[in-house]
């Protein structure tokens, strides 16, 4: 008897303790469901919210449909100078890195011998001219017959030509300049013994410049010769402008370009060749133009939208593009002017959203 009562007291015991136990739980279930049905309202509130955007009013501007091209920069004239004949260099007459002018003697190589024979031939020069005057006055006389004065005269032709060609070859012992520019640096010296394949120094003619550069085929039949352009070259910030004169007379089968060329004065020979240059052609200029910038676009299921702010909220409207510059594209149908169009957070926008205007331009 006594073992039942104390079985049941400690069962009762055990009651009391579970219940409690379960009883304690409930204020904090009661606090998660409170706290699920904050976070499961929270969405609700998030789609309440106004987003912040910058927008653009659009007017009509002048828009320019170029072409952006890589070329370089090359001489209008250059050669590596050398002499036509072999010999030891005597003069050496020009500066490097200094301009010299057409004609201008450079260098040259030992004429001792050549100037030998043309100071032999020209002491003999008066002489046959002398035999020829008096067989001419004798055959006035028939003093001496008409074969006599031939034989002079052409001993005479004989000599002049050979005093003519020691001076040809007198002239192939100088270097002259063929045209102005500058020289550059010096590959010889004094006393260097120098063939016809010895280079003794470039010359260049730097003003004017060529530009170079190659225009892909789809844009070939609208460059023309006198089709003005623009250049950069790195670390200048100045537009240089020039005008195309050549280009090739097929396709590149290749690059699939045509190579063509622009001349630029370059009066003060502030540009030297060699430099690379960015070019920049003018296809078309397009008066009162609906332009708007590039990223403004959203392009959705093969469609370009922009977003227009309407009463407070975003609308998309479809737009039909037309050329496209570094930044901004023609729009041909969907926009006019005076629109407002939406220029940032455009993948954040739905269509109605409300937003509220922070910059507008």
């Amino acid at each position: 008897m006594n073992k039942r009562i104390k079985w049941g007291i400690f069962i009762g015991i055990g009651i009391v303790v579970v219940g409690g136990i379960i009883y304690s739980q409930i204020p904090k279930t009661n606090k998660d469901l409170m706290a699920a049905d904050k976070s499961t309202s929270a969405p609700d509130n998030n789609k309440r919210r106004i987003l912040n955007v910058n927008a653009l009013v659009i007017r009509p501007q002048m828009l320019t449909d170029e072409i952006q091209i890589n070329g370089s920069l090359v001489p209008d004239e250059e050669v590596d100078l050398s002499f036509e004949t072999s010999g030891k260099i005597t003069e050496i007459n020009f500066e490097e890195g200094r301009e010299v002018r057409k004609g201008q003697l450079l260098a040259k190589v030992n004429d001792r011998s050549l100037q030998a024979q043309l100071l032999k031939l020209e002491s003999q020069l008066k002489l046959a001219q002398d035999r020829v005057y008096r067989q001419s006055a004798l055959l006035k006389k028939d003093a001496v017959s008409q074969e006599a004065l031939e034989q002079v005269t052409t001993e005479l032709a004989s000599l002049n030509a050979d005093i003519e060609l020691v001076k040809s070859n007198i002239a192939l012992t100088e270097l002259r300049a063929p045209f102005d520019g500058v020289i550059g640096l010096r590959q010889v010296s004094l006393g260097q013994y120098a063939s016809p394949n010895t280079v003794v120094a470039k010359l260049t003619r730097i003003t004017p410049l060529k530009i170079e550069f190659a225009v892909p085929e789809r844009y070939a039949a609208e460059v023309a010769k006198g089709t003005n352009l623009t250049f950069r070259v790195e670390g200048v910030l100045k537009d240089y402008s020039a005008t195309v004169y050549a280009f090739e007379s097929k396709i590149d089968p290749i690059t699939h370009t045509l190579p063509m060329r622009g001349l630029y004065a370059n009066t003060k020979g502030e540009l030297l060749p060699g430099r690379y240059a960015s070019v920049t052609l003018k296809r078309a200029e397009i008066d009162d133009a609906i332009a708007i910038p590039s990223e403004s676009i959203v392009p959705e299921m093969g469609k370009d939208l922009v977003y227009v702010y309407r009463s407070g909220k975003a609308q998309p409207v479809e737009i039909t593009s037309g050329i496209r510059t570094a930044n901004q594209v023609q729009v041909l149908q969907g926009l006019q002017a005076g629109d407002t169009i939406i220029t940032s957070g455009t993948l954040q926008l739905r269509t109605g959203l409300p937003v509220t205007l922070d910059n507008i331009d």
